[in-house]
């Protein structure tokens, strides 16, 4: 088709932006670092913990408080509150450059004389554009050639198509009605249109639409929801261990190091144990206040640190930081992730709907065999007879929806041709560098409705050319044109129905081309009768070479694969077998869209597991098979790329668009394949498990610590320790925990292995069974090790820094190595918590954050231990006691590996039996 409008020059495109913007719609604002930063600081945990400082400050300005008790709280709040900030902001911002760098959209547009594909935002007002059926409208505008069918579902709601016409030639755009324009956001059914830019940007309706949509807040995704709901009972948990604790460091400071107590148990006071009590409230009460409020400050602060250490606030990080450090992963592989849902929920998947063109096959199409109207057949264009190759290559050049430019004739560039188009186009290529008189009279668009297409033209040939599916052209055709171009009579169907049948036995698509006198019918859109056969041909789409191995991978996932193509029963049900979907499936079921609509939504439901193909399908039954599919408790993905593959798509409970498919559908799904692959897809399914099996090794951790921190911080003082460990400690404990482990764990590796487990049903709670079991076991052997570790007269002994037994010195030395080996243990269980199996270093090489954080988070530790100091509660340590430190820490590696081999012997391996 050929079209001759120039659009501005690069002279009138600057001055266009410069006077009206260019087309970029405001997208969702970022925070800058100060701001998220600001945003932190006003958490409520922050807020009463910089109240608590203020108070420890006035305490210390008294002189009941020593410095570095405030200082170590300002320190671990700024960095919590730092690091928190930095990740979120460089990880948000990794994410949108990634989203801007993938989500390109290019527009058909006319400047200087030519047509060029633009990047939609740099249309400015006055563009020509050009609008196929698939396209999105990329601005407000005009029609001022052709007509359409428009979809303005996104901006009105509603999905019948509206009719739209050119503005007759000269009128002014002030007098074009509402049948004449042209809305940014609406989708190309049908037709074809030339439309003028009259506005871009936040200035269209979209763009308006878009600043209301963008201040609306996000809806939580199912992985969320059920964080928010773990947060909730762990804070809840937090809650109550701080007032525990809170009453035990007062009741420490009020009754047990009460001298009258004391005399009380060593029977040498003849007081009662209720007047004891007594007395020893009414002693502490007459102490000074400003110490009574020191305990009840330190008290609190204890309290609220527990509730921050309970809090694992440090998860949504996490899951920030394997989204961005996964995202590049993703990319290069071909799968941009839109939307966190989609890579969360596709570890989920249990049945996925797939395209067959361009996914399992290669998409590249190319015409492999000609089948004349008496059943001959030709492999190349060349052998074709003379006459009926001239009108074979009139009858392909110009019925074609593609704009062709031919001013390099060994490269002709068709823009807007899909691989159908392009292999027929290309099949004829001589002819397309014949000119002739030739003028477009009428169009019917290809639609997957009418699985046809055809051009009215006039000139040298007065005609309308039509091409289609085979059976649906071959139907209304009554004559055929032989080899020397003679119309003859089509009485018999039977050998080219035999030849048609053979084509499709051979994987291949098979199309036919006709012509006929009778002219175009535009408003119903019906196909032409008493047509003349041309001929028919046989497209072939070579699979992918990975296409069986994809297959295979989905099935040992669990995942139930149905191919889904416009092809023909024979041709779809050849592909099926190649590409192994219903390998060693005897009742295997392939049925047409014809049989699938006299089937009942009970029946479908009943016969989906066993249904493999479904041929000449129509966009229609994808939506339905979602719906029927998700009955049933499925969770089901589909992918799509045509126009009306959108609504299926984005119903489905994952929607894979292609990279090559229209916007529209882009738009709906939640990830896109940009290489059209089915091997991607798979791949999105493996990241989706390592994603949630990621965040459940934090958990384990975290909960560890979190379990065991606070039974030491509330035994401690029981035990006649104030505080085991310090709130700065503690402080430094979580930050180290909550961001430096948590990147260690954000890089586990995508193993193969995750695909041979069943899917993860989508009400599974984030802590199984067997985490549980790991938290409280290790969670609980850390706090009752610490005990025996504060109580014990052999580890007073070891632990004296070479200082006199009893000496303030050795005690110093005592709780330094107490606050070493706590945080280590939890650190040797990091290599617990990454493995369900008894191999503590498998694939450990494979995430190379692992070992680098490990390493540097001890580095850290023997820093802050060695030069601490008083804000940090700590002395240097010797070598000796370095040694002995180390090796007390790694309790928990034989503790827990006999659980996972009692836990194997009694339930079996969860590495190799899920």
């Amino acid at each position: 088709m050929k079209f001759e409008y120039l659009g501005l020059t690069d002279k009138e495109v600057t001055e266009s932006r410069t006077k009206f913007g260019a087309n970029a719609v405001a997208n969702q604002e970022t925070e800058t670092f100060w701001e998220k930063l600001l945003d932190n600081l006003k958490d409520p945990i922050i807020i009463i913990l910089l109240v608590a400082l203020l108070v420890t400050m006035i305490l210390w300005a008294v002189g009941h408080a020593e410095w570095y008790e405030g200082a170590g709280i300002a320190l671990a709040v700024s960095l919590a509150a730092l690091i928190a900030t930095w990740s979120e902001h460089s990880n948000e911002n990794a994410f949108q450059k990634l989203l801007e760098e993938a989500s390109t959209i290019e527009v058909k547009t006319f400047r200087n004389g030519n047509l060029y594909q633009i990047n939609i935002n740099e249309l400015v007002v006055g563009d020509t554009i050009l609008l196929q059926p698939g396209d999105v409208i990329p601005v407000d505008g005009i029609a001022i050639a052709g007509h359409v069918d428009v979809n303005e579902a996104s901006l009105t709601g509603e999905s019948e198509p509206v009719k739209k016409k050119a503005l007759p030639a000269g009128l002014s755009d002030d007098k074009a009605e509402e049948e004449h324009r042209l809305w940014r956001a609406a989708l190309i059914e049908d037709g074809e249109v030339v439309m003028k830019a009259t506005a871009v940007g936040d200035k269209t309706r979209y763009g308006e639409t878009m600043k209301e949509i963008l201040s609306a807040e996000d809806r939580l995704s199912p992985l969320q929801e059920k964080l928010t709901v773990l947060g909730k009972y762990i804070a809840r948990f937090g809650y109550i261990g701080s007032t525990l604790i809170f009453f035990a460091f007062m009741f420490n400071h009020i009754f047990v190091q009460s001298d009258i107590m004391a005399q009380y148990f060593a029977h040498t006071s003849q007081l009662s144990f209720t007047d004891a009590m007594s007395q020893s409230w009414a002693h502490y009460m007459q102490l000074d206040a400003a110490i009574i409020i020191d305990h009840l400050v330190t008290a609190a602060i204890l309290s609220i640190i527990v509730i921050v250490m309970s809090v694992p606030e440090g998860l949504p990080m996490m899951i920030a930081m394997v989204l961005a450090l996964n995202m590049r992963k993703l990319l290069s592989v071909k799968v941009l992730v839109r939307k966190l849902l989609g890579i969360e929920t596709a570890g989920s998947l249990t049945v996925l709907f797939s395209d067959k063109t361009g996914t399992l096959t290669q998409g590249c199409l190319t015409v492999s065999t000609f089948v004349t109207g008496h059943a001959q057949s030709f492999q190349r264009l060349g052998d074709i007879p003379e006459k009926l190759r001239d009108r074979l290559g009139f009858a392909l050049h110009y019925n074609t929806s593609a704009i062709l430019d031919t001013s390099n004739p060994n490269n002709i560039k068709m823009v807007g041709a899909d691989r159908t188009e392009q292999a027929m186009l290309s099949f004829v290529h001589p002819y397309l560098l014949q000119q002739a008189d030739v003028d477009i009279v009428d169009i019917i668009s290809f639609s997957s409705s009418r699985k046809f297409s055809a051009t009215q033209v006039r000139g040298v040939e007065s005609t309308t050319l039509v091409k289609g599916a085979a059976e649906v052209v071959l139907e209304n055709c009554d004559s055929y044109l032989d080899e020397h171009g003679q119309i003859q009579p089509l009485t018999d169907k039977a050998p080219l129905n035999t030849a048609m049948q053979q084509l499709a036995q051979r994987a291949m698509r098979v199309l036919a081309v006709a012509m006929t006198d009778t002219a175009i019918n535009n408003e119903d859109k019906s196909l032409p009768k008493r047509l003349i056969l041309i001929g028919v041909l046989g497209l072939r789409d070579e699979l992918r070479p990975n296409a069986y191995e994809s297959v295979n991978i989905a099935k040992k996932a669990g995942i139930h694969v149905v191919m889904i193509t416009g092809d023909a029963r024979e041709t779809a049900q050849a592909i099926g077998k190649d590409v192994g979907l219903f390998t060693d499936q005897d009742d295997a079921k392939i049925l047409t869209s014809t049989e699938l609509a006299q089937l009942t939504d009970e029946q479908v439901k009943q016969l989906l597991p066993k249904l493999y193909v479904v041929a000449r399908a129509f966009p229609t039954d994808k939506s339905r098979l979602v719906k029927c599919a998700k009955e049933l408790g499925w969770v089901v993905g589909m992918t799509g790329d045509g126009v009306n593959d959108a609504p299926a798509v984005k119903n489905a409970d994952v929607g894979f668009s292609m990279g090559s498919g229209t916007e529209m559908t882009k738009e709906s799904s939640d990830i896109v394949i940009l290489d059209d692959n089915f091997a991607s897809i798979t791949k999105a399914v493996l990241y989706g498990r390592t994603l949630f099996k990621s965040i459940r090794k934090f958990l384990i951790f975290q909960l560890t610590v979190n379990v065991s921190a606070i039974l030491v911080a509330f035994t401690g003082p029981f035990l006649g320790f104030d505080l085991p460990l310090t709130m700065t400690q503690l402080l430094w404990l979580n930050v180290i925990m909550d961001t430096l482990a948590g990147l260690a764990f954000a890089g586990e590796a995508a193993l193969l292995r995750y695909m041979s487990e069943k899917p993860i049903p989508k009400d599974t709670p984030l802590i199984s069974k067997d985490m549980w079991s790991s938290i409280l076991l290790n969670g609980i052997t850390v706090a009752a090790l610490s005990i025996v570790f504060l109580t014990s007269e052999f580890s007073h002994q070891i632990f004296t820094g070479g200082h006199p037994l009893g000496s303030k010195e050795a005690e110093a030395s005592f709780l330094t190595a107490f606050f070493a080996i706590f945080v280590f243990t939890h650190m040797f269980n990091t290599f617990n918590a990454r493995t369900e199996g008894l191999n503590l270093f498998e694939h450990i090489f494979s995430n190379k954050l692992f070992v680098p954080i490990i390493i540097l988070v001890f580095a850290i530790q023997i820093f802050m231990v060695e030069f601490g100091g008083e804000i940090m509660r700590t002395v240097g340590l010797t070598p000796q006691e370095w040694f002995y430190a180390t090796l007390f820490s790694m309790v928990l590696i034989p503790v827990d590996f006999l659980r996972k081999l009692i836990r194997n012997l009694i339930f079996g391996n969860p590495v190799f039996h899920q």
